[in-house]
């Protein structure tokens, strides 16, 4: 973006979607751009855990056309419009007030410096110890391409400059060998090297390298614009292996051990809270811990293999802390109280980005459970 064009919807969206793809969304979820225009000019963002009927309220008194909250306020497909629910009624103020709504929600959750990073330095883990919790498998793709002798260097960093090569802590990540590559340009062809109608041999060689999914399409545009053949012979194809950056939850260690209940009265200073509900306390210090911010139940068991002491997150069901069976702590602070820190992280985001706009922390963006 030029400094002085408009900022607009589709920029703000394109910088988060560059932190946090839409492709690392659970299958359940609906993040992305949910009311409005992609193309609208931004007046001011306002950042959220949820979007309320109050938020949209608070947007449009300080000039704020763009909310970005964590939670997308439409789950489900909406039949009717008649303000019968807070969802109809949020949306539908939204729109009478030319108010976009956008929500980066489990796919800012699966992010290594997402929520659930912050959540581990919030809970004490050290930055050098923290790694994802459950990471993903068959995300990475493959790909292959046969480029001559003398262009192969080029188009390799043609594709790392793209994105490609990454994996875990390390980019740059590629492979290749030598070898012999024939062809025989037909009629109508304009071919690098050979005459129409011969089969030429030429020395090439054959380039690999990992792509995330989500950078595939900048990839394959950069190879093909370096590389000297009129018809790029390459090949993609999916893999197996785990992304360790990506993934479920994360789990680090304290940078000295603790005794449990100065650690669960310490969390719930940190994050808030009301109340922690936990499981019975096994009279053994706490080292490791693992999070996961909003309901994280499903990893209750990596937790464990993991060797954690204390497992903090939110919506354990009843039964479900008979799970621990005395190998793990189960901390239960509260799904907003193991979110609420999300904002901020959004809108530092935001602000590293976009240094001189109106960015605005929602005030009216209350917790919807309360203790006596």
């Amino acid at each position: 973006m030029q400094a002085n064009q408009p900022l607009r919807v589709r920029d703000v969206i394109a910088e988060l979607e560059a932190w946090a793809p839409p492709a690392l969304q659970e299958s359940y979820d609906n993040s992305g751009l949910l009311v409005g225009d992609w193309n609208a000019e931004v007046t001011g963002v306002l950042v959220s855990l949820d979007c309320t009927e109050e938020v949209v309220a608070e947007a449009a008194a300080c000039g704020a056309n763009l909310i970005v909250s964590h939670h997308p306020i439409v789950f489900k497909g909406l039949k009717r419009f008649t303000g019968s629910t807070y969802v109809e009624r949020t949306v539908m103020a939204a729109i009478r007030q030319g108010i976009q709504l956008y929500a980066i929600h489990t796919n800012l959750d699966n992010v290594a410096d997402g929520v659930n990073q912050r959540l581990a330095s919030l809970v004490g883990c050290t930055t050098e110890s923290q790694r994802i919790l459950r990471p993903k498998a068959s995300v990475l793709m493959q790909v292959v391409v046969y480029v001559p002798q003398g262009h192969a260097e080029a188009v390799q960093q043609a594709v790392f400059d793209a994105g490609a090569g990454r994996i875990g802590n390390y980019d740059e990540c590629g492979w290749s060998v030598q070898g012999q590559g024939t062809f025989r340009p037909l009629p109508g062809a304009q071919p690098f090297a050979g005459q129409i109608g011969e089969r030429e041999q030429a020395v090439e060689v054959r380039l690999e390298v990992v792509v995330e999914p989500w950078k595939l399409g900048g990839v394959l545009h950069a190879m093909k614009a370096a590389h000297p053949y009129e018809e790029v012979a390459h090949s993609v194809w999916p893999l197996e292996n785990t992304l360790s950056n990506i993934g479920s939850g994360m789990v680090g260690e304290l940078p000295g051990a603790m005794d449990e209940a100065a650690f669960l009265d310490r969390l719930k200073a940190t994050l808030r809270c009301g109340a922690v509900k936990h499981t019975q306390l096994l009279g053994r210090p706490v080292r490791k811990v693992a999070v996961c911010g909003g309901s994280g139940s499903f990893l209750l068991g990596d937790a464990i293999r993991a060797g954690a002491d204390v497992f903090v997150t939110s919506d354990f069901k009843y039964h479900e802390f008979f799970d621990a069976d005395g190998r793990i702590v189960i901390a239960d602070v509260g799904h907003y109280e193991s979110e609420w820190q999300t904002t901020d992280l959004i809108l530092k985001r935001l602000n590293e980005k976009f240094p001189n706009f109106a960015l605005h922390l929602a005030k009216a963006n209350p917790n919807p459970i309360h203790y006596r």
